[in-house]
């Protein structure tokens, strides 16, 4: 049986993470743990996007070997996946000799299908993207949007190109169709209005000079090496191809990056005769305390160091429940300690030990057990996080209010207060298995204590409080 398989973008290597990162890793993890959670077999692929000149470009102005550079610094994306309790099923290097050949076999089969010719271009490229831009696609100031206030280069080259143009019909009803799901409707919207204004050929090659000899070689000319973005895309292929996961069923993408997903990739897969993936999941950017994260304004967070100070969960609820799950959203640490404190120390973590406590004092037991709870028909997954989460806390506020409003801690009819503790039981529990996708630690810690037949005492708090 064809595993669910989802994907998240193949970061550029060129750079240590930052928690822009974190927010697409834990988006993913939460979507493959919900369809573990029902049953499914999963596969959750990331990696490294290593071919990419601005790695090459960094790899230089540090003195470093680029090969060394890029698996130093891929190994710092796979460290950040493991604090965030991550754990990819792949992690496919973008420089790796099994990736290579995939992509040499692409490129031939979109070669046997005619669609790819040698020609002399000029052009605009913007290395922070790895594309080539037209004049009418930049700003006023002649920038690239994404990259505003770094000069494009001029190139003018001999390279290979796609016949994307070909596929502009093909492509309209594959998105108009829903053939290819993308999420939220809005970034639908914006591919097909991409596609109104006409595809056109693209180049997907560079030379060597210019890629200084680095990144996958073009099947039977040594001068030239593949454009980044037609190899990198293929390590959603190139990742389980020893595997039936393919086709992803799931790209987790930022919005920056859609028109690669969105159009480039399915005319790549079109060409060869591969299948296409089933959908696009588009997220937003962050701000850091409404500013742009960048590194000329010293704001870029490590999402490590704020998992050494919170906790692995408190980031990702902060994540999952703050940032929209669709739009751009702002990270303010000032707002996660507000957030962590109100939400997790005082929410979650006091109703878990009031309850904890209560049933302790009445020598309380019951035989109800979690697993009973872990496959319920009602657990329902949108791809909206925010409100999934919220809702998981509506049954906390929902819990606690009742809770204060039976008094407990007043019964002193053993059978009454029993109806009782076991009402706030099962509710504890229900939000501890809801949890599982979102926050995996809090809800393990937290089945645990409420196993039975007897309730564990909280020893320590789930959340300690951060002044």
């Amino acid at each position: 049986m064809k595993p669910f398989y989802i994907t998240t973008a193949i970061p550029y290597v060129n750079a240590r993470p930052h928690v822009g990162h974190a927010l697409e890793f834990v988006q993913a993890d939460v979507i493959k743990r919900y369809n573990t959670l029902i049953g499914k077999n999963t596969i959750l692929l990331s990696g490294g996007d290593e071919n990419a000149l601005k790695n090459v470009q960094a790899a230089e102005k540090e003195g470093k070997n680029v090969q060394s550079f890029v698996d130093e610094n891929s190994q710092l994306f796979k460290i950040l996946a493991q604090n965030l309790n991550i754990e990819f099923d792949v992690f496919q290097k973008g420089s790796s000799p099994e990736h290579h050949t995939s992509s040499q076999e692409l490129w031939k089969k979109c070669l046997e299908k005619g669609d790819i010719y040698k020609k002399t271009y000029s052009g605009l490229y913007c290395v922070g993207c790895e594309t080539f831009y037209e004049k009418e696609e930049l700003n006023v100031d002649g920038e690239c949007f994404e990259h505003p206030g770094k000069k494009l280069d001029e190139v003018s080259e001999e390279n290979y190109f796609f016949s994307l143009s070909k596929y502009q019909t093909q492509i309209e009803n594959i998105i108009n169709s829903n053939q290819i799901e993308i999420i939220p409707e809005s970034r639908k919207n914006e591919v097909l209005g991409f596609l109104r204004q006409g595809l056109k050929d693209i180049s997907i090659s560079r030379s060597n000079e210019r890629a200084k000899n680095w990144g996958v070689p073009v099947p039977g000319d040594d001068s030239q090496r593949m454009y980044v973005w037609f190899d990198a895309l293929n390590i959603y292929r190139s990742g389980v191809e020893d595997t039936d996961a393919w086709p992803a069923d799931v790209h987790v993408i930022g919005k920056g990056i859609i028109k690669f997903h969105a159009i480039y990739w399915p005319a790549f897969l079109l060409s060869a005769g591969y299948e296409l993936p089933k959908k696009l999941f588009v997220h937003g950017y962050f701000t850091v305390d409404g500013q742009k994260m960048s590194k000329t304004l010293g704001n870029v967070i490590d999402p490590n160091d704020l998992i050494a100070r919170f906790g692995t969960d408190a980031l990702r609820y902060y994540l999952l429940s703050q940032i929209p799950s669709t739009d751009d959203g702002d990270f303010s640490e000032e707002k996660l300690k507000i957030i962590y404190n109100a939400d997790l120390v005082n929410g979650l973590g006091n109703l878990v030990s009031r309850v904890a406590k209560l049933c302790e004092n009445a020598d309380f037991t019951f035989s109800n057990n979690p697993a009973n709870y872990e496959k319920k028909e009602s657990f329902e997954f949108s791809y909206n996080f925010l409100n999934e989460i919220s809702g998981i806390w509506d049954g906390v506020r929902f819990t606690d209010g009742i809770l204060s409003k039976d008094e407990p801690w007043k019964i002193t009819d053993k059978i009454i207060l029993n109806e009782m503790l076991l009402k706030y039981v099962s509710s504890i529990i229900t939000i501890a298995i809801d949890l599982k996708p979102f926050l995996p630690e809090t809800s393990e810690k937290i089945l645990e204590i409420f196993k039975g037949p007897k309730v564990s005492a909280v020893k320590d708090p789930l959340f300690p409080r951060i002044q």
